[in-house]
């Protein structure tokens, strides 16, 4: 649908992220490289995202001139703390009660490198559930095995579905790509 004026590089093996800009009408190819995504202590809570987004681009720099290059991070915070990917299913438990009957944020952040030049942009939801029974908990990660999710739940899935009782801000910037963002980021590269 939107044309692009030079080559898209999705940096992201998501496949919610590959689904949500195939959505947005671009045409893209996925590349990943490895990137530390360690941060420094002293970061704030709500610039972290931003932080490794733009690490994330940075290891493409030089390598493909010809190319736009989109990169994302999320995070999940509940009490100043940042939930990342769950280590394995206690630590997707631990996460998930953590989240139960309580609102956070979640915090998606978006690079696009363009020659050595890295925009970034973020974008925060507020997200709430309701009190999740250990059943509700432990069915979830057992059946879906949400390790590769940011705070132990994909907002799309069945725990999101029956758990998620108010939602303030983008439910995209929660599935991991805050689309109304990388549209606005692509549009000043677009043939239109």
């Amino acid at each position: 649908m939107f044309q692009l004026c030079q080559p898209l590089i999705l940096a992201s093996n998501s496949p919610r992220r590959k689904q949500l800009l195939r959505d947005c009408g671009f045409t893209f190819e996925v590349r990943v490289l490895h990137s530390d995504e360690s941060f420094p202590d002293d970061l704030k809570t709500d610039q972290v995202a931003s932080f490794i987004s733009c690490q994330k681009a940075k290891v493409f720099k030089g390598l493909y001139p010809e190319h736009l290059v989109l990169t994302a991070d999320t995070i999940v915070v509940i009490d100043n703390q940042i939930l990342g990917k769950p280590a394995d299913h206690d630590d997707a438990v631990r996460m998930l009660a953590s989240l139960s009957g309580r609102t956070h944020e979640v915090i998606t952040a978006v690079s696009l490198l363009v020659g050595d030049r890295i925009e970034t942009v973020s974008d925060i939801a507020l997200v709430s559930f309701k009190a999740l029974t250990a059943a509700e908990i432990d069915y979830y990660v057992t059946n879906y095995k949400p390790y590769d999710k940011a705070g132990a739940y994909g907002v799309q899935e069945w725990i999101g579905m029956i758990g998620i009782n108010k939602i303030e801000g983008s439910y995209y910037t929660i599935m991991g790509l805050p689309v109304h963002l990388v549209y606005e980021l692509l549009q000043p590269y677009t043939n239109n």
